[in-house]
């Protein structure tokens, strides 16, 4: 029997609205561990859950939401269902869970408006630090993911109609742009570069301008295309770089740019 959605929970007092969920997924199992691991942060809640994907469709439609995680298996056609559900909240930024995703149903599924696509044995903490991302606007690509649309790119082209092809850059704007195509972070960039996170964002703000650019993953693609920075990140101090297994920029981060801090 199909399980009902459930009504909204109401809103703490913080002052910050939470990140409001949907949980699309065939296995009870598996909403109910996230439903329990979600209730231990203040800053996200499951507003609805679904174990179909007609389900899926009336909660996006019926429930206020941010982000709904869906899993893959719910339709026959992840893709063909990925536009419909957007349909129905076209607001909404949808998280794919997969089980072992190729690369033309990851490029498809971005394609189609995917805002990320996770493994269904991702870490509990990247899952969260992906569902923020998204519901802040930003992309989510692991670097699997990353590698497999850069490799699309250059072997198809980039059609971008808004970049500015003639723009200049300041040697400091140079600097972070080549680190944000290295898939480093803010925090990274800041320590290489020798200032704060929050010039670092500035500086990103005003290259996306320039550009005419609105992320880092299509900054990072603008890069390669124009072949801008090439050669331009300032040499490394001795410090930790990140895991093989952390997202590159959980990949592409912050507002525009190839990565998220």
């Amino acid at each position: 029997m199909a399980e009902e959605l459930e009504a909204p929970p109401v809103e703490t007092g913080t002052g910050k609205r939470p990140v409001r969920i949907i949980l699309a997924d065939s296995q009870a199992i598996f909403r109910a561990g996230l439903r329990k691991i979600f209730a231990l942060e203040d800053d996200l809640r499951v507003v609805a859950q679904a174990e179909t994907f007609a389900q899926a469709v009336s909660a996006a439609g019926k429930f206020e939401s941010d982000v709904i995680l869906l899993e893959s298996a719910l339709a026959p056609n992840p893709a063909e269902a990925l536009t419909e559900l957007m349909k129905a909240a076209p607001s909404v930024r949808v998280v794919v869970v997969t089980s072992q995703p190729t690369q033309d149903e990851t490029l498809e599924l971005y394609r189609r408006g995917a805002q990320g696509i996770v493994s269904r044995t991702i870490e509990p903490e990247l899952l969260m630090h992906c569902l923020r991302k998204v519901a802040s606007g930003e992309p989510w690509l692991d670097e699997k993911s990353a590698n497999w649309v850069l490799q699309a790119y250059r072997s198809q082209g980039f059609q971008g109609t808004t970049t500015k092809s003639h723009v200049h850059l300041t040697h400091k704007e140079m600097q972070i742009v080549a680190c944000v195509t290295q898939g480093m972070k803010n925090k990274e960039i800041a320590s290489r570069v020798g200032t704060t996170e929050q010039v670092v964002k500035n500086y990103l703000r005003k290259v996306y301008d320039k550009l005419g650019v609105s992320d880092r993953l299509e900054l990072a693609l603008y890069c390669l295309h124009h072949h801008v920075a090439d050669n331009g990140v300032p040499p490394a101090p001795a410090e930790r770089r990140p895991a093989a297994s952390e997202p590159a920029a959980a990949v592409f981060p912050n507002n525009l740019t190839l990565k998220t801090s």
